[in-house]
């Protein structure tokens, strides 16, 4: 048995549950899981593992965004961890086969923040070919310099769009009514939105595109995706954005390509290193370098996205730590189960293998467990089974459910 629940039979009671939040996550979302009568801690900065490992002794749900990193040996110094919610779209900062093989649910918000990185990047695009940041700057240095020099319109112009998924499908159709023509270039089979054509590689859009702009995930495949030689095929003067991943761009090259004039501008919000902490010092290659624009991975940080953020997530974590629903999780088989409070719920996670549902059923039947409803779902190597009954189970049914050699965590819900 590979359960990391040390206590299958007991149930945590509302009050019992502890909640750790990292990251400065919304006041909303702190509000929601207090007022269903959690123990949450909030912090500002994110943590080391060390110091992470030390602070989720006892606590039963954990919120981070994107600084924070949940490695196995955290997940191996966690045994009260039930559930995990990223505060943003990327998961790649959570050991994803580690919590599946501890049973720890993982949940996140691929939607929340879309529109705001959207309006980020068309922002940026604009402000670069109207060079606005080193108009700025040149004002704030008391310098008056009225001029159309390197200045355009955006409209008419080419945008290529590396990664269609959320962002930079609904990117392309904001782009289209601005008047931009879009290109774009995914390894999956994406539906073209409007009149955006779809590039078979990415030499085909770096040769047209005028802008080209980085939507793509951390999968480490992602990592140094864009170097020297694909800056050298973009066209000369165009300009470059990564509102993605810090890893996937090469910025040294980057800054070379600026300084010889190839890459008219840039903007980027994301960083191979990224600081921890509100105030930490940054460092990076491209600081001073004219008509560039650095951004603190604000992205998806606006009011209304953050507390939609806030709201979604936590409402993820309650159901699966009250209810057992899996909806939307990145890990586990989903479920997306009813909420009964009048009923007895276990939920069991358990390796993906022949007959474990009967086994289950058949040990509940021989003990007398009457099952009201049940429901299965399998996602790869796991299984989950979650199962109503007419009345509380036995501490001693419990534990030989535990015992069940495919058993990974069993719960008692209610």
């Amino acid at each position: 048995m590979t359960t990391t629940d040390s206590t299958p039979t007991e149930r945590l009671a509302d009050e019992d549950i502890r909640v750790l939040l990292l990251e400065n996550i919304h006041a909303d979302g702190r509000e929601f899981l207090r007022g269903k009568g959690y123990q949450v801690e909030a912090q500002d900065g994110a943590l080391s593992e060390d110091d992470l490992i030390e602070a989720v002794q006892g606590v039963h749900l954990l919120g981070i965004r994107s600084t924070t990193y949940v490695t196995e040996r955290v997940l191996q110094n966690a045994p009260d961890l039930l559930g995990i919610g990223a505060f943003c779209i990327g998961t790649n900062q959570i050991d994803l086969a580690a919590t599946s093989r501890a049973g720890v649910a993982v949940f996140n918000a691929p939607y929340s923040n879309t529109r705001s990185v959207v309006e980020l990047a068309i922002a940026e695009i604009i402000s670069l070919a109207r060079r606005l940041h080193e108009k700025s700057t040149d004002m704030h240095r008391g310098v008056w310099n009225k001029s159309a020099a390197g200045s355009h319109e955006v409209r008419g112009r080419t945008l290529g769009i590396v990664g269609y998924g959320n962002i930079g499908s609904q990117l392309s159709v904001v782009a289209e009514a601005l008047g931009l023509k879009v290109i774009f270039y995914d390894i999956d089979d994406k539906l073209a939105l409007g009149n955006a054509k779809r590039c078979s590689t990415m030499e085909e859009l770096l040769a047209e595109a005028d802008v080209v702009t980085l939507h793509v995930d951390g999968r480490p495949g992602n990592a140094g995706l864009f170097g020297a030689e694909q800056m050298a095929l973009m066209k000369p003067r165009s300009l470059f954005l990564n509102l993605s991943r810090g890893i996937a761009v090469d910025t040294d090259a980057l800054r070379g390509h600026l300084e010889s004039g190839h890459i008219a501008g840039a903007a980027l919000d994301v960083f191979p290193i990224e600081p921890k902490r509100q105030g930490d010092p940054f460092e990076s290659g491209l600081q001073g370098v004219p008509n560039v624009i650095l951004t603190p991975h604000v992205g998806g940080s606006t009011e209304e996205a953050q507390q939609d953020i806030g709201r979604f997530v936590a409402s993820k974590l309650r159901a699966y730590a009250a209810f057992g629903s899996t909806a939307m999780s990145v890990n586990l088989p989903e479920l997306n189960l009813p909420v009964d409070p009048e009923k007895h719920r276990l939920a069991h996670v358990h390796r993906n293998a022949p007959g474990v549902l009967a086994s289950v059923n058949t040990l509940l039947g021989e003990r007398g467990v009457n099952i009201e409803g049940q429901q299965l779902a399998t996602r790869g190597e796991l299984g989950y089974v979650v199962t109503d009954v007419g009345a509380e189970v036995q501490p001693s049914v419990l534990a030989e459910l535990a015992e069940l050699p495919e058993t990974v965590r069993l719960r008692q819900l209610s």
